[in-house]
């Protein structure tokens, strides 16, 4: 008797369930959440491509800017700064990214070094240890069949390290293949000479950021000079005087503008020129 009931519960269960998914409601239902899904999925994919952007572009943030001082000020000439302002903004940020990929490249051929070093102390014949070592590590930007084949398969590992030297950040390399070719001709123990390489690698990028932990102090001068006139503009505008007014429509207003940028210009070029000259020293 039991067995009959568990057999009509089961039969009750599939009649029903095959009765909500004939229901137009409950496929019209679904069909509403899944475009739903869609839709969300469409919303994020667009946020996504639009934070992308404007990591990847982001000197164009200065055209909304731009727009609105326009929109304040009633003139085009915002929009004439912003436009110009797009591929000044647009070239300093290219240099940063390069300075910041030489850097990365600089780190990357001193654990090169340490690797290597190490795979030769756990006995790894050079050409080996050099292999594993650049597969693990690897230089930005350098093709591993240029150094690592030449490694693996016995070819001139020194001239190949010094085609890859030419790349930017890569100098060390250079060092790397000197080494190597005292090592080849002389006898030398190439872990010796990759070790105080890789110490005076270590010593470069030490002092490379014990001089811009200093110079960050100017910097912050520098950026905090170069603000004060949009303070000015700032606190002028909370006191009632509309300075947008009178320095885009007005002809002295004009003059004092366009000394002011000048002046500014001129300003934070000197302070960049001065920073630099000392960070090249």
């Amino acid at each position: 008797m039991w067995a009959l009931s568990l057999v009509m519960a089961v039969c009750a269960g599939l009649a029903g369930g095959l009765a909500v998914l004939r229901n137009p409601g409950v496929r019209r239902a679904k069909t509403l959440f899944a475009g739903a899904r869609v839709d969300l999925r469409g919303q994020v994919a667009g946020w996504a491509t639009v934070r992308i952007f404007l990591e990847r572009r982001r000197e164009w943030l200065c055209a909304p800017v731009a727009a609105l001082l326009a929109v304040l000020g009633q003139s085009v000439l915002p929009l004439l700064a912003g436009a110009v302002a797009v591929p000044l903004v647009r070239r300093w940020m290219r240099r940063r990214v390069q300075r910041s990929e030489r850097e990365r490249a600089a780190d990357a051929v001193t654990a090169l070094c340490g690797a290597v070093v190490g795979e030769l102390r756990a006995g790894r014949e050079p050409g080996q240890a050099l292999a594993v070592a650049w597969r693990r590590t690897g230089a930005p930007g350098v093709s591993e069949s240029a150094v690592a084949a030449a490694a693996r398969f016995g070819g001139d590992v020194p001239d190949a390290l010094r085609q890859a030297a030419t790349g930017p950040g890569l100098d060390g390399l250079a060092g790397v293949a000197a080494c190597w070719r005292v090592a080849v001709d002389g006898g030398a123990g190439l872990a010796a000479g990759l070790t105080r390489l890789e110490s005076a690698q270590r010593a470069e990028r030490r002092r490379r950021d014990e001089l811009r932990a200093q110079l960050a102090g100017a910097w912050s001068t520098v950026v905090v000079l170069a603000l004060l006139p949009v303070v000015g503009l700032g606190l002028g505008a909370a006191l009632g005087a509309d300075p947008l007014r009178v320095l885009l429509h007005s002809p002295g207003g004009l003059a004092c503008l366009v000394t002011g940028g000048l002046l500014e210009a001129a300003g934070l070029f000197w302070a960049a020129r001065i920073v630099r000259a000392g960070e090249a020293e």
